[in-house]
């Protein structure tokens, strides 16, 4: 479908007027694009740009669990699950990168197995000063118990557990 053709049913699924009267259009559109609709099925990676590429995987590998693997020509990333994160040198963007890739600008929550307890008395060995937690916050799928620190580049990480007592918010 052409862009102003998409440009179009959205107008008139908006406003519910083709060419100044009102129309079914708009309930027709929208059903076609439903139907039609890309299904994401899930995140394969994302890309932090960071100052230090080694202290990065240290720090994620220590603190969260993360194992670096290298690919391509001497890429790094952090792998965990079936997900990873890809990590580019601050200055040094591997082409095609984000408008403005910026060390300290992700904002990321990761859901862990366990308990609370447990993840807090990790995060204290590994002397992690939080910024806030545990508080009670809404995950994809439900409640969760997170708490709030920081990586080496600034970056604001949430590391979170399921919480079934049903207090998330």
């Amino acid at each position: 479908m052409g862009y102003a053709v998409f440009r179009m049913i959205l107008y008139c699924q908006r406003t519910g007027v083709v060419n100044g009267q009102k129309s079914i259009i708009p309930k027709m559109a929208a059903s076609y694009l439903l139907d039609h609709a890309m299904r994401i099925d899930r995140l394969d990676h994302i890309v932090l740009t960071v100052v230090d590429i080694s202290a990065t995987i240290a720090f994620y590998s220590r603190v969260l669990g993360m194992q670096e693997i290298t690919f391509d020509d001497q890429r790094k990333a952090l792998v965990f699950g079936q997900q990873k994160i890809n990590l580019h040198s601050a200055g040094r963007p591997i082409a095609p990168h984000a408008a403005s890739p910026t060390p300290g600008s992700a904002d990321l929550c990761f859901i862990v197995a366990g308990g609370i307890e447990e993840m807090l008395a990790h995060l204290q060995t590994c002397g992690v000063a939080l910024e806030a937690g545990p508080v009670p916050r809404t995950g994809a799928t439900g409640p969760i118990i997170s708490v709030y620190f920081r990586d080496p580049d600034g970056n604001l990480l949430e590391v979170a557990t399921y919480d079934h007592s049903g207090h998330g918010s």
